[in-house]
């Protein structure tokens, strides 16, 4: 973590020290904590000023949990002298100078990753294959704005020789902010989905704000993605003669490695690349797509895909993304719900209805933030499931979730207003030749039916 003196973290975000930090202005601060719930002894303390909650209020109590200096928005007159201070103009703003300042300090090999779906899944399988010979460091959890990232760049220690950033977005400029923030040498875009439709209006807008990624791409660096999303070829043939490589992946032939032969078995997915085979622990088409640009992101680095791909054994991801647990009933539960699209739960059922089961029940939640587009997009999964011709049994639940029952017309179907009640219901359908999906956006908590079925 972030190890440097209190001077330079002044410097670093043109701070000025009060009396005290003066003293102790060459004494090392060690991490940096913005909640006094989780600040460790030794640590920078920076306070926001926000809408409901003023950070200043908690300084006090940073100091008395160990913290060695804070920043702060007041003037020194309005604060206690005998506490080491930094006044700054924005608190926020400091904490971002700061971590672009350490990012060159620690001068890692940038690895930036954004999509509507996929990012955690790709971060995850772009550190299994690169952990076993360098010094990785990968966001936390997803803390992937203009807060979540620069705390994750003031995590990196000195040694750290890649680190892998995911960014996310909730409107048109957040990902050209963190991409000029961090300078990537590779960014990957990971798909164009249906994700932040509700405020860009339409996926070519949604497209634009993922493509920002390479507004800060390093001339000698690497953009990846799939030929597969025409809204990111027609972006990326708009951008004449980019200093940076591109190189794509996908299942069309248009890619400079193209994916066949995907394979769905009891342990994950198999799929072959440039004329090798690799297998991921992990479920689904999409997820074939993950491994295949992570892939890629190694050949950028110089390492050997085919020798790289079998590290995939090791592959642990994050929960709640096609997370498999086997029910007392003998039931297959997958837990994909940790968010949702309109495009990741339709791949999500399309890997259901390959699986080998006699019994497949999709239970599926709102997909919240689409705005004036809930309806039609709700339908459209109901249609999607129509057109697989499988007998699915759905259980729906939520205030738009039922509209997706009603266009898929199916006649094992029910709507409900309560998470337990469904479960309950669900329970007494599972057996030993069922498998269920669990898929609905994050307000949803689709995965406390896990908790109500046991």
């Amino acid at each position: 973590m972030i190890n440097i003196s209190i001077k330079e973290v002044a410097e670093y975000c043109s701070g000025t020290l009060n009396e005290k930090a003066e003293k102790m202005a060459g004494e090392f601060i060690n991490g940096a904590s913005i909640d006094t719930r989780t600040i460790e002894a030794g640590n920078l303390f920076i306070p926001f000023k926000g809408e409901n909650v003023d950070g200043h209020r908690f300084i006090k109590n940073a100091f008395e949990k160990g913290a060695s200096v804070t920043l702060t928005e007041e003037p020194f007159e309005n604060t206690v002298e005998s506490m080491p201070m930094i006044h700054v103009e924005n608190g926020l703003t400091s904490l971002q100078m700061i971590a672009e300042r350490y990012l060159k300090l620690v001068n890692p090999k940038v690895i930036a990753i954004t999509g509507s779906n996929g990012k955690t899944t790709t971060k995850d399988m772009v550190e299994c294959l690169l952990a076993d010979d360098y010094d990785v460091k990968k966001t936390i959890g997803n803390y992937n704005n203009e807060i979540g990232l620069p705390l994750t760049i003031l995590e990196l220690d000195r040694e750290t020789e890649i680190s892998i950033l995911e960014m996310g977005m909730d409107q048109k400029g957040d990902i050209n902010f963190l991409s000029r923030l961090t300078k990537p040498d590779i960014a990957i875009i990971t798909n164009v989905g249906e994700s932040h439709i509700e405020k860009l209006g339409s996926r070519e807008k949604i497209a634009e704000a993922k493509f920002e990624i390479i507004d800060g791409l390093k001339d000698d660096g690497v953009l990846i993605y799939s030929k597969d999303y025409p809204l990111l070829n027609d972006l990326t043939y708009g951008v004449k003669h980019p200093p940076f490589e591109i190189q794509t992946a996908g299942t069309s032939a248009d890619n400079d490695f193209q994916i066949s032969n995907i394979i769905q078995t009891d342990n994950g997915t198999s799929f072959e690349i440039s004329d090798f085979k690799v297998d991921i622990p992990q479920l689904g088409t999409h997820n074939a797509m993950n491994a295949a640009l992570s892939l890629l992101a190694v050949r950028a680095l110089g390492e050997d895909m085919e020798k790289s791909s079998r590290k995939f054994k090791q592959l642990q991801v994050s929960s709640m993304r096609m997370e498999q647990s086997v029910h007392q009933s003998g039931a297959l539960i997958i837990n994909d719900a940790y968010n949702a699209s309109p495009s990741s739960m339709k791949s999500a059922i399309n890997t259901v209805s390959e699986m080998d089961y006699s019994r497949k029940i999709l239970v599926l939640g709102d997909i919240l933030e689409l705005g004036v587009y809930s309806e039609t997009l709700h339908k459209s999964i109901g249609d999607h499931i129509a057109g697989l011709n499988y007998d699915f049994e759905l259980l729906t639940y939520g205030k738009q979730a039922h509209l997706i029952g009603e266009a898929a017309n199916i006649e094992c179907g029910r709507h409900f207003n309560d998470l337990e009640e469904l479960s309950n219901y669900l329970k007494g359908m599972m057996n030993n030749k069922t498998v269920v999906l669990l898929k609905g956006s994050r307000g949803m908590e689709m995965e406390r039916v896990n908790d109500y079925i046991w």
